[in-house]
């Protein structure tokens, strides 16, 4: 399956891949707190994603990955 996906757990919702992403299909989950207290980062529409990894190369916790 191609696209980006993040790992809610990690993520400490920077917002750095929301930023990032050029077809801005990435926003934070305010309804969703994880394990470390952060609403995390999710992605709305897995079927626009372009893998082009943008969002993979802004993550400072290594939260995602991107298959192509």
């Amino acid at each position: 399956m191609r696209g980006a996906f993040i790992d809610a757990n990690i993520c400490k919702g920077c917002g750095l891949c929301v930023t990032a992403c050029p077809k801005k299909i990435i926003e934070i989950d305010t309804s969703t707190i994880n394990a470390k207290g952060y609403a995390p980062a999710h992605v709305v529409d897995q079927d626009g994603c372009i893998a082009c990894g943008a969002c993979y190369g802004m993550c400072p916790d290594c939260a995602i990955t991107v298959e192509r």
